[in-house]
């Protein structure tokens, strides 16, 4: 993994960001069922999978693949524009949402990209939103065990790294009792919690 991005074809982004001072991003559920309108709309429009994600009160986090040549950060870029103009009207707001522009990361190795994936899907309970991740509904948990049938998800690639829901299943519960990363990885994330 390194710090410079250059947005390429076949590269998977971990992207994220929180609102400003650490407060909400979304009031009520309409809030985000908006943003992934617009995330399933851009992904498809732009040719890029989105393996996982993630939508929390005052943060987000996605994992996405760019399978063509519109660079992954089109996805964010416009998902949120949208969200922010569509937010400050509704809501009377003016001002700065987020907290800056959204960060990015480039994601290389198979082993770091399914940690991600698990570090997202984990993010509803380690945040104390929920008691495990499948009582969330504003992530893609529920599509990687294959219990809700949306299409923001890679089914191929799941069923390519693990032989079944149960594997994955078992894999995001290790995280979230052992709280235990690769090093390089766990020092990444920490900073992603940090003040």
């Amino acid at each position: 993994m390194k710090r410079v991005i250059k947005f390429e074809r076949g590269n998977y982004y971990h992207i994220y960001n929180r609102g400003a001072n650490r407060a909400s991003i979304f009031k009520e559920e309409d809030n985000y069922l908006y943003v992934l309108e617009k995330l399933k709309h851009y992904s498809k429009n732009y040719d890029i999978t989105v393996l996982a994600y993630v939508l929390l009160p005052n943060h987000y986090h996605f994992l996405l693949r760019q399978n063509g040549f519109h660079p992954a950060r089109l996805v964010p870029q416009y998902t949120f524009n949208a969200y922010t103009k569509a937010f400050n009207k509704r809501y009377d707001h003016s001002g700065t949402l987020f907290e800056g522009p959204y960060r990015a990361l480039e994601v290389y190795s198979t082993p770091n990209i399914l940690n991600i994936c698990r570090y997202i899907h984990a993010n509803p309970v380690l945040h104390g939103f929920v008691d495990e991740p499948a009582a969330w509904q504003f992530s893609n948990y529920l599509e990687w065990i294959d219990q809700r049938q949306g299409t923001l998800i890679d089914r191929h690639f799941v069923s390519s790294h693990f032989d079944s829901c149960a594997a994955y299943e078992r894999f995001v519960m290790k995280y979230i009792r052992t709280l235990q990363l690769p090093r390089p990885l766990a020092e990444y994330l920490s900073e992603l919690d940090s003040p």
